[in-house]
C-alpha cells in the first residue's frame, strides 16, 4: 500500500487531471468528429434479408414463369403445382425468422451501461454514448466496453472469450484493456483510446463479414438438377410446343380447301386455333414441370425442417436448414477448449499435503492429521475471503463444498491483493496464507520447492499453503511462510466431454484442439478427455509462415497459443486437403474460425458474434448434444437420398419421353393421369420413408447415391413408354389408351424401384409398399373416369402387362451393373493433379510425386516381376522354417534344457530321469 501511494504521489497532476474526465464541450466535440462507440457487432440477418433470399431463388423463378404461361391460357386450375413454391419458400421464411428470433432472445449483453467519469462526476451512461478519450470506471464482473488503457487502479482480466487464455490477466496502469472482456478481481479507471470500428472486437469482427457459401451436397444436388434442367427445358419446350402445334396446323391445313393455306392463315382462321395453342402451352408445360423435380425440393426442405425441430427440443438451435447434413459429413472435427471442452469455470484438480521429506502426497491419501491441517487453512481462507472471490477463490469453496472440514471462524482476515498475490487470515490453530509460491516464499524456501510447482505448473494453476506467524495491521504477513501443502486448479471439464470425444472418434471423424492457451495446458486436457494423439502439441507462436502452418496440419492434433487469424488459416489449411471441417468455439477469438469453417457449431453462453456466425448453437452449452445432431442429419440425409431416387426418376424419364416426343407426338402423359403416379410412386411413399430412423453412417455422394438407383427406373420406363407407343401403333389404338399403357407401366417400375429402395423390409416399408399396390390397382380398376383412363380390353391388357414386364426386367437389369460399378473398393484421388499418390496413415498423411505416365508403366511391370520372385523366396523360406521348426520340435521331445536353482537340468524325453 505504500508503493501505491508513492505512486499517485509523483504524477499528482496527471491523476487530477484524468480523474476529472472530460467536459461535456470536449465529449460534444467527439460526437461532431464521430469519436463514438458505435455498435458494430455481428448481428444476424435482417427480416427483409431472409425473405428476399428465400423467395428469389432460380427454382421460384422457373415456377413463375411457367405460371404465367398458364395463367395465359385461362386453365387456373392448372396453377396448383405453385402450391408446391409457396409451401417450400414458406418452410424456409419461417424456419430462418424462427432462428433469427431465438438467436436475438440469447444475444443478452451482459454489461448494457457503463460508469464515466466527466466533469469530476461519475454518471452512468450506454455503451453508444461513450466517446474517445472518456474515462470509465470498471470493477468486478464489468465488461470493458471499449479499447482502453489503465490510469489508475490495479486488476485481473478475463481474456478468455477474446484470446482463449484461460488465465487472468494482470492489469496495472499503463497496461491494454481489449474491449470485450471482463474485469474478475479489482477496480481500474481506464481512458478509452479505441471507438466503435477501432476496437480489437470489431477489427475480429469486420474480417467475419463476409458472406458464407454454404457447403451442402443437397443443397448443391438440388442447385445442379434445377439448373441443368432450366438449360434443358428452354429448347426443349420451344421444340415440344412447335411440334404440338405443327401437327395441330397440319391436321387443320388437311381439312382446308385451301392447299396455299399457312400457319398465320390458321393462326387467323378461327378461335379453334387458339384454343389448340392454349392446349399445346399446357402440354408443354406439363412436360416441363415433369423435369423440375418440385417435390424433391419440397421433400428436402421439409426433412430438415422437422430436423430442427426435433434438434430445438433437445436445446440444439440450427440456424439453417442445410447445416445439420453438413456436420453428418464431418470428417474433422476442430474444438475449441474453453467452453467446449471445459465449461469455462475452474476446478480445484487436487490438493497436496508437503511432508517432512520434502515430498507430496494427496490430501487423502496423507496422514490425517496434516492434511486436516491443510484443508482447514484452505478452506477457511476461502471462506474468509468469499465476498472478494475470484475465479480461483470459487473453484476452492466449490470444492469443499462437497467435502466435510472443520470450519474455524477466521480472527483476521486479509483479502487478495494483486500485488501481494496472496491472501491469508488467522484461525484458532494458527495464522495461513494461500497464493503464488514466487511470491509468498523466500528464495531459499522456493528453491527446496521449486521442481514440485515447475511439476504442476505445467497442466496446472498452482497455489501453495503456507504458515505465517501472523499479520500487521497493514496486511503483512509476520515471519517466514512455511510450506505445508499446494493446491492445484485447471479449468473444468465437462462431465459429458469424454463420452462425446469417444462417439466422434468411433465414427472415424479426426480430432484437433485450437486454442489460445498454454499448449501444455491445452495437452493435458486433451488427453484427459481421451483426444487421440494429444500429447504432439505445438505452439502456434512458432507458426510463423504458411509453410509451418500447412506443415503443422499434417503433424500435430493440438495447437496453442493459436491466434483468430491463425485458427481460420488451420481451417482453411484442412479444408484445402478435401476435408468437410466443423468447428466448435464461444469465444471472439473463434469467429473468423467458424465463419470458415464448413460447419460451425457455439455455445449460448459465448460471445453474441460468436452465436451470430455459427450454424448451430448449443442453447444449453452442452457439447453431448452433438452426437444427437450427427444422428438427426445421417437419418436426414440417408433416407432424403432413397426417396430422392423416385423424384428424380420422373424428372429424368420426363426429360427422356419429351425429347422423343419432339419426334413423335403426342406427349403420352395427361396432368390428371399423372396424378397417380404422384402420390401412390413418389410423393406418400417418399415423405413416410423420409421420416424413418436411420442412424447409418453417410457413405458416397448424394447425387451418385441418388441417380444410381434413379437411372435404371428412368430408363426403364423410357423403354417401356417407347414399346407402348409402337403398340398402340401397331394395333392402331387411340391416345387415351397409349396414355393408358404409359401409366400402367410407369407405375410397375415405380414399384419395383420402391421395392429396392426398402429392402432389407422391415413392417414401415412393408406397409408402404402394399399401400402403393394397393392404391394404384384401385385408382386403375374403380376410378377411371376420373383419372382418364381407358376400359381395359382383353387385347390392351395383355399388351400392357407385357411391356411392363418388359420394363420390370428391364429395371433389374440396368440395377445389377450399377451396383457393381458402386461396389468397386478403389478410389481415384480427385483434384491433385496427373501423377500424384497420397499416402493416408494413422500417423502421417503423404503426397508424393509417382513420375510419368511411362515411368509408372515400367514400374508396375518390375513389381509384379519382383513380387514374384519375392513370393517364391517366401515359399522356400517357409517351407524351410517349417523343416527346420520340425527337427526342433523332434529335438525338444527328445530333450530340454532348462535353468536350475542349483545349476543346469536336463530333461530326456520319454525317460523319468535328471541329471544335475
Amino acid at each position: 500500500m505504500a508503493d501505491k501511494r508513492s505512486d499517485n504521489e509523483e504524477s499528482p497532476a496527471r491523476d487530477a487531471r484524468v480523474l476529472r474526465g472530460l467536459s461535456l464541450d470536449e465529449v460534444q466535440q467527439r460526437i461532431d468528429a464521430g469519436k463514438v462507440n458505435v455498435n458494430t457487432d455481428l448481428k444476424t440477418k435482417s427480416v427483409r434479408e431472409l425473405v428476399l433470399e428465400n423467395v428469389c431463388t432460380l427454382f421460384n423463378l422457373i415456377n413463375i414463369v411457367l405460371a404465367a404461361l398458364v395463367i395465359a391460357t385461362g386453365s387456373y386450375k392448372n396453377l396448383t403445382f405453385l402450391l408446391i413454391v409457396i409451401l417450400n419458400t414458406g418452410i424456409g421464411i419461417f424456419q430462418a425468422l424462427r432462428s433469427k428470433r431465438m438467436v436475438d432472445k440469447l444475444t443478452l449483453l451482459v454489461s448494457k451501461r457503463a460508469t464515466v467519469i466527466r466533469e469530476g462526476e461519475e454518471c452512468e451512461v450506454d455503451l453508444d454514448q461513450i466517446v474517445q478519450d472518456d474515462l470509465v470506471r470498471l470493477g468486478r464482473g464489468d465488461q470493458i466496453p471499449a479499447d482502453a488503457v489503465v490510469v489508475q487502479g490495479e486488476a485481473y482480466v478475463n481474456e478468455s472469450l477474446l484470446t482463449g487464455e484461460s488465465d487472468l490477466i494482470r492489469k496495472t496502469p499503463g497496461s491494454h484493456l481489449m474491449s470485450g472482456s471482463f474485469v474478475d478481481s479489482g477496480i481500474v479507471c481506464a481512458q478509452v483510446e479505441h471507438v466503435g470500428a477501432d476496437n480489437y472486437v470489431a477489427r475480429i469482427n469486420n474480417e467475419a463479414k463476409y458472406v458464407k457459401k454454404v457447403n451442402s451436397e443437397i443443397m448443391n444436388a438440388l442447385n445442379a438438377i434445377v439448373r441443368f434442367a432450366s438449360i434443358i427445358m428452354l429448347p426443349l419446350g420451344i421444340a415440344l410446343f412447335y411440334a404440338s402445334t405443327h401437327e395441330s396446323y397440319e391436321a387443320w391445313a388437311q381439312t382446308s380447301p385451301d392447299s396455299m393455306t399457312t400457319m398465320i392463315h390458321w393462326l387467323m382462321s378461327d378461335t379453334a386455333a387458339w384454343s389448340d395453342i392454349a392446349a399445346a402451352i399446357l402440354t408443354t408445360v406439363g412436360a416441363l414441370l415433369g423435369m423440375i423435380p418440385q417435390g424433391l425440393v419440397l421433400l428436402t426442405s421439409s426433412v430438415l425442417a422437422i430436423a430442427t425441430f426435433r434438434l430445438a427440443r433437445r436445446k440444439v438451435l440450427a440456424q439453417q436448414l442445410y447445416c445439420i447434413e453438413t456436420l453428418a459429413r464431418v470428417d474433422v472435427l476442430c474444438l475449441d477448449k474453453t467452453g467446449t471442452i471445459t465449461s469455462g469455470r475452474m476446478e480445484v484438480e487436487g490438493v497436496y499435503v508437503l511432508d517432512g521429506d520434502g515430498d507430496v502426497v494427496l490430501a487423502d491419501q496423507a496422514d490425517r492429521d496434516a492434511a486436516s491441517v491443510v484443508d482447514g487453512a484452505l478452506a477457511g481462507i476461502a471462506r474468509a475471503t468469499e465476498a472478494d472471490a475470484n475465479e480461483t477463490c470459487r473453484a476452492v469453496l466449490s470444492y469443499y463444498a462437497l467435502r466435510e472440514t472443520c470450519e474455524e471462524r477466521a480472527v483476521t482476515v486479509v483479502p487478495f491483493s494483486s500485488t501481494k498475490k496472496w491472501s491469508g487470515a488467522t484461525f484458532a490453530q494458527g495464522s495461513f496464507i494461500m497464493g503464488a509460491a514466487q511470491f509468498c516464499l523466500s528464495e531459499d524456501t522456493f528453491a527446496r520447492v521449486e521442481s514440485i510447482v515447475n511439476g504442476f505448473a505445467e497442466t496446472c494453476r498452482v497455489l501453495v499453503i503456507a504458515r505465517v506467524d501472523g499479520f500487521t495491521d497493514t496486511g503483512d504477513m509476520v515471519g517466514e511462510a512455511i510450506p505445508i501443502g499446494f493446491v492445484t486448479i485447471r479449468d473444468e471439464i465437462r462431465s459429458s466431454a469424454a463420452e462425446t470425444i469417444r462417439y466422434f472418434k468411433q465414427q472415424d471423424v479426426t480430432l484437433n484442439v485450437i486454442s489460445g492457451d498454454d499448449p501444455r495446458t491445452v495437452s493435458s486436457i486433451a488427453r484427459s478427455v481421451g483426444i487421440p494423439h494429444a500429447d504432439a502439441y505445438v505452439d502456434a507462436t512458432t507458426l510463423d509462415t504458411p509453410a509451418k502452418i500447412e506443415a503443422a496440419v499434417d503433424r500435430y492434433h493440438v495447437f496453442g497459443r493459436v491466434t483468430p487469424q491463425q485458427k481460420r488459416e488451420l481451417v482453411v489449411a484442412l479444408k484445402g486437403r478435401g476435408h468437410t471441417v466443423a468447428m466448435t468455439g464461444d469465444g471472439v477469438n473463434d469467429v473468423l474460425a467458424l465463419k470458415e469453417a464448413d460447419c460451425s457449431v457455439a455455445m449460448a453462453a459465448g460471445s453474441d458474434a460468436a452465436r451470430n456466425v455459427a450454424e448451430i448453437v448449443l442453447v444449453d452449452n452442452d457439447f453431448a448434444s452433438m452426437p444427437e445432431v450427427v444422428a438427426e442429419g445421417r437419418r436426414s440425409i440417408n433416407n432424403l437420398q432413397r426417396s430422392a431416387a423416385l423424384f428424380l426418376t420422373k424428372t429424368l424419364f420426363s426429360m427422356g419421353l419429351a425429347a422423343i416426343c419432339v419426334f413423335f407426338p403426342p406427349y403420352p402423359f395427361q396432368p390428371i393421369t399423372m396424378t397417380l403416379i404422384n402420390f401412390f410412386c413418389i410423393g406418400f411413399p417418399s415423405f413416410v420413408l423420409a421420416l424413418e430412423p436411420n442412424r447409418s453412417r453417410i457413405s458416397g455422394r448424394f447425387l451418385t447415391n441418388v441417380l444410381r438407383r434413379a437411372c435404371p427406373a428412368s430408363a426403364a420406363v423410357v423403354i417401356a413408354c417407347g414399346l407402348c407407343m409402337l403398340m398402340v401403333s401397331a394395333l392402331g389404338l387411340d391416345e387415351l389408351s397409349l396414355s393408358t399403357m404409359c401409366l400402367i407401366c410407369t407405375a410397375s417400375v415405380g414399384c419395383c424401384l420402391i421395392w429396392r429402395i426398402s429392402w432389407p423390409f422391415t413392417r414401415l416399408r412393408l406397409a408402404v409398399f402394399v399401400f402403393v399396390v394397393v392404391g394404384l390397382c384401385g385408382g386403375v380398376l374403380f376410378f377411371s373416369d376420373l383419372f382418364s383412363i381407358a376400359p381395359l380390353s382383353l387385347r390392351l391388357a395383355i399388351a400392357t402387362l407385357v411391356v411392363a414386364f418388359i420394363g420390370c426386367v428391364s429395371f433389374f437389369g440396368l440395377c445389377r451393373p450399377l451396383e457393381k460399378l458402386g461396389a468397386r473398393s478403389n478410389r481415384s484421388a480427385t483434384g491433385f493433379g496427373r501423377g500424384v499418390k497420397m499416402s493416408l496413415g494413422r500417423g502421417s498423411r503423404r503426397v508424393t510425386s509417382t513420375g510419368s505416365s511411362a515411368r509408372r508403366t515400367l514400374q508396375a511391370l518390375a513389381s509384379s516381376v519382383s513380387g514374384k520372385r519375392q513370393l517364391e523366396r517366401a515359399r522356400t523360406s517357409a517351407a524351410k522354417a517349417v523343416e527346420q521348426e520340425g527337427e526342433r520340435s523332434r529335438a525338444e521331445r527328445r530333450r530340454r534344457i532348462v535353468k536350475s536353482s542349483s545349476g543346469i537340468k536336463v530333461s530326456m524325453g520319454g525317460r523319468k530321469r535328471s541329471s544335475k
